[in-house]
């Protein structure tokens, strides 16, 4: 795992640890998810919710973006992010959400100064195959999507087959992109 491009470019990063939740995402599908981001990812705010061990974060980091807050309820997993962190040089620009991700976001969100450009959305897909949509819309979704950007984008990680609603929480769904057993789904928000 390491860095694919920007200021931090080559940089290595820790896996997850052993029997954690986590999944990777894999270079190829970093590099394509982040050539649809590119025009948007200078200055931007990005919120990495599920990070992991914070490669979409701290690849968006690399590439320009301005802070990065990354959110992650595995202790251990933080752990990791915080080695990754500090390793790219990026302790000034990230900021660490740790504990539940969806018990904690509205609170987190409504105390920022800023609106959010980039959330990433990448829960462990047992997780999301399990979620109640009405439930996810209320505690991920909505608070969102009242501190995102005009403009901003949101990106959804699920696990192929996962049938991702069209509208949540006052976004749309603009593009579904397949990559082998998983699907990105990106939402913007809606036209008013």
């Amino acid at each position: 795992m390491r860095i694919i491009a920007g200021q931090y470019k080559g940089r290595k990063l820790l896996p997850p640890p052993r029997g954690s939740r986590t999944r990777p995402i894999t270079g190829a599908v970093k590099k394509s998810l982040f050539s649809m981001l590119e025009p948007h990812l200078g200055g931007a705010v990005v919120a990495d919710l599920y990070c992991g061990t914070g490669t979409l974060g701290l690849e968006a980091l690399s590439r320009g973006a301005r802070v990065a807050y990354f959110a992650e309820r595995d202790r251990a997993v933080v752990a990791r992010l915080r080695r990754n962190i500090a390793a790219v040089g990026a302790g000034e620009r990230a900021v660490i959400w740790p504990g539940d991700v969806e018990a904690g976001l509205a609170g987190r969100l409504s105390a920022l100064g800023e609106p959010i450009d980039i959330a990433f959305i990448d829960p462990p897909y047992e997780h999301v195959r399990r979620w109640s949509w009405q439930r996810a819309e209320a505690r991920i979704f909505a608070p969102l999507s009242g501190r995102l950007a005009a403009d901003g984008i949101v990106i959804l990680r699920a696990q192929v087959g996962t049938e991702i609603p069209d509208q949540l929480a006052g976004l749309a769904k603009i593009r579904v992109k397949s990559y082998g057993g998983m699907i990105l789904g990106l939402f913007r928000p809606r036209a008013k």
